[in-house]
């Protein structure tokens, strides 16, 4: 499991720019909370050779998939608690099942730096949930 500021981050692909190069489906992973993005550490490798010759080419656009072996998406993600499809009200509600969880930890261990680290992130999580409890659906659309 991959954590940032204690969060879990969620597995996803997306685009990434190397100084003038965006290479595109990259495998990340992305913190729900303080919204950080990092490479995913298995294919860390690969993408640091793959941005140095595409830059190195001069070329405005890559796709990491061309160029990288395809490794099955499940088994790429499967360490991560939450995936980018599914829904972000269900992420943000594991997040602080995940959270509350580690602060009874927190607690019991005495630690009270950790125990307002986590206190923080909940404030931060408990803002997203109520923002995207109050986004009402848009109807008719599918």
């Amino acid at each position: 499991m991959s954590f940032c500021c204690g969060a879990s981050m969620l597995g996803t692909k997306g685009t990434l720019k190397h100084i003038r190069t965006q290479i595109h489906n990259v495998p990340l992973l992305f913190c729900p909370v303080c919204h950080r993005v990092e490479v995913h550490h298995s294919v860390e490798n690969e993408y640091e050779i793959l941005a140095e010759y595409a830059h190195g080419d001069g070329a405005p656009e890559v796709d990491f998939g061309e160029y990288v072996d395809h490794r099955d998406q499940t088994e790429l993600f499967e360490n991560c608690v939450n995936h980018e499809y599914e829904e972000p009200l269900d992420v943000v509600r594991n997040q602080i099942d995940m959270s509350l969880d580690l602060l009874t930890v927190a607690k019991e261990l005495g630690d009270v730096e950790w125990e307002q680290q986590l206190k923080k992130r909940l404030q931060v999580l408990n803002t997203r949930r109520n923002k995207l409890k109050s986004k009402k659906p848009l109807r008719g659309m599918s």
